[in-house]
C-alpha cells in the first residue's frame, strides 16, 4: 500500500457499513429493567390489557423490548405470603424501576426496598398506607397514581338512586385482604346513605364460597342494591358478581368500566388503561434519571359513566333520559 493511500484510509476514506461503522462509533446502549408486581392473574385479559398500555406507552417514548429494555413479571392474587416471596424476587433481580399493580402489590414492594424506584398504578389512598409522604413531593422512591378518592363513595351511592331508587338497602362489597382502605369507603356509604333513604351494610368477603353466602344472605330481604369497591379480588371476580348480582335482580353499581362491559348495569369511575398508558411516562422519566421522590403522584384524568342497557332492561329498570345522556357510554 502506498503511503498516501495509507492516510486516506486513516482519514476515513473507507465506507465502512453503517451497522459496523455505529458499532465502532457509538457504545452498546444498556438495557434497562422493568419489573412489575401485580394482584392479577396473568390469565386476567383486563390485567393483560392494562400492561399492553404501559408497553404502547413506553414503544411511543422509544423503549422497546428486546433492543433497550427487557420486563419482568410477576402474577400473583391475593395470597399475602407469595406476594411477598414475589416481592423479594423481583428487589433481587434489581431493576431499574418497578412497578406494582394493587394495594398489597405496593404494600410488598415498599416493605422489601426503599432504593429501588417504584411507580403505583390503580392505588387508592398511598398517603394513608403509608407508600408516600406527600402528594405533590412523594419523598423517597414511590410515586403513582390514583384510580379513586374516597368521596366516590357518596357518589356511587348518587348514581344507583338515581338509576334504581328503589333501593333502600345497600350492601358495600369488598375483600378486606385486597381493600385495606375499605373501611373509609364505607364511613362514607354510611354517611350518606341517609340522604338517599338506604340503610347501607359492609359485605367483606374473601373467597368465592364467602362472596356466593353473602350476597345471597343479603338479597334474602327485598329493595336490595349493591355498590362493588375497587379491589383485586373484586376485579378479578367480576363474572361472578355480575352473574350473582343478575340472579338475585339485585341493582349494582361497580367502579370501572369492565364491570359493565361483563353485563354489570352500570359503571362511574376513572379509565385504569389510561392510567397505566400515563404510567409509561414516569417510568420513562425515572429510566431517564429523575427521582421518583419529586414526581407528583397523579389523578385520574379520564372519568367515565357506562350504563348496561340489557342489563337494565332485564331488571325492569326504566332509565331517565338525563342519565342516558349523561353516560360515556350505553352497552346495547
Amino acid at each position: 500500500m502506498r503511503r498516501r493511500d495509507f492516510i486516506t484510509l486513516l482519514g476515513g476514506g473507507v465506507a465502512w457499513p453503517v451497522g459496523i461503522r455505529s458499532a465502532i462509533c457509538q457504545p452498546s446502549e444498556r438495557t434497562r429493567r422493568i419489573g412489575m408486581l401485580s394482584g392479577f392473574a396473568a390469565s386476567d385479559p383486563e390485567a393483560q390489557t392494562r400492561v399492553a398500555a404501559l408497553q404502547q406507552g413506553l414503544t411511543e417514548l422509544g423503549w422497546s423490548e428486546g433492543r433497550n429494555v427487557s420486563f419482568d413479571f410477576r402474577w400473583s392474587t391475593s395470597r399475602a405470603d407469595e406476594m411477598r416471596a414475589f416481592a423479594k424476587e423481583l428487589v433481587e433481580l434489581r431493576p431499574d424501576v418497578i412497578l406494582g399493580m394493587t394495594t398489597p402489590a405496593v404494600t410488598a414492594l415498599v416493605n422489601e426496598t426503599k432504593t429501588i424506584p417504584i411507580v403505583f398504578v390503580n392505588i387508592v389512598d398511598p398517603l394513608g398506607r403509608g407508600f408516600i409522604s406527600n402528594l405533590a413531593r412523594p419523598g423517597a422512591n414511590v410515586t403513582g397514581f390514583l384510580n379513586f378518592e374516597f368521596s366516590m363513595g357518596g357518589k356511587w351511592l348518587e348514581t344507583l338512586n338515581r338509576i334504581a331508587p328503589a333501593v333502600k338497602r345497600v350492601a358495600v362489597l369488598f375483600n378486606p385482604d385486597a381493600a385495606p382502605f375499605a373501611p373509609s369507603f364505607v364511613r362514607v356509604v354510611e354517611a350518606t346513605a341517609p340522604s338517599f333513604g338506604m340503610q347501607p351494610f359492609a359485605a367483606g368477603v374473601r373467597d368465592p364460597g364467602e362472596l356466593e353466602r353473602s350476597v345471597s344472605d343479603f338479597a334474602a330481604k327485598p329493595a336490595g342494591g349493591l355498590v362493588i369497591l375497587p379491589d383485586a379480588f373484586t376485579v378479578g371476580h367480576r363474572d361472578a358478581i355480575v352473574a350473582l348480582a343478575a340472579r338475585h335482580r339485585l341493582p349494582a353499581i361497580y367502579p370501572m368500566r369492565v364491570f359493565a362491559a361483563s353485563g354489570g348495569l352500570i359503571s362511574e369511575g376513572g379509565d385504569p388503561i389510561d392510567l397505566f398508558r400515563r404510567a409509561a411516562d414516569y417510568v420513562d422519566r425515572i429510566l431517564k434519571g429523575a427521582n421518583p421522590g419529586d414526581l407528583p403522584v397523579q389523578a385520574p384524568a379520564k372519568f367515565e359513566l357506562v350504563i348496561n342497557m340489557k342489563t337494565a332492561q332485564a331488571l325492569g329498570i326504566e332509565l331517565a333520559p338525563m342519565l342516558l345522556a349523561r353516560a360515556d357510554e350505553v352497552i346495547e
